[in-house]
């Protein structure tokens, strides 16, 4: 599940970086082009926030899932040395 939030976060950290070019270019100021360029820089920032924290829990999702290994594996050690 870590590398599903890596690759959103991935995703969502280039539109934001597509948006932040797109309010430093004229297309924010053509006639019928969504909004101006305190939108666009705005949508920017709030995706660079969603993506940062999403690369945040898959982070912690990876640590989980490493330390749930490392305790089964253990788990099956023991039972193997009261089984002998």
């Amino acid at each position: 599940m870590g590398r599903n939030l890596y690759i959103l976060a991935a995703t969502l950290a280039g539109l934001s970086l597509l948006s932040i070019v797109l309010s430093f270019t004229n297309v924010a100021q053509q006639p019928g082009s969504p909004g101006d360029a305190a939108l666009w820089r705005t949508t920017s920032i709030a995706l660079i926030c969603l993506a940062l924290i999403l690369a945040l829990l898959g982070i912690l999702s990876a640590l989980f899932e490493q330390a749930e290994r490392r305790f089964q594996r253990e788990r099956e050690e023991k039972r193997r040395r009261r089984a002998r």
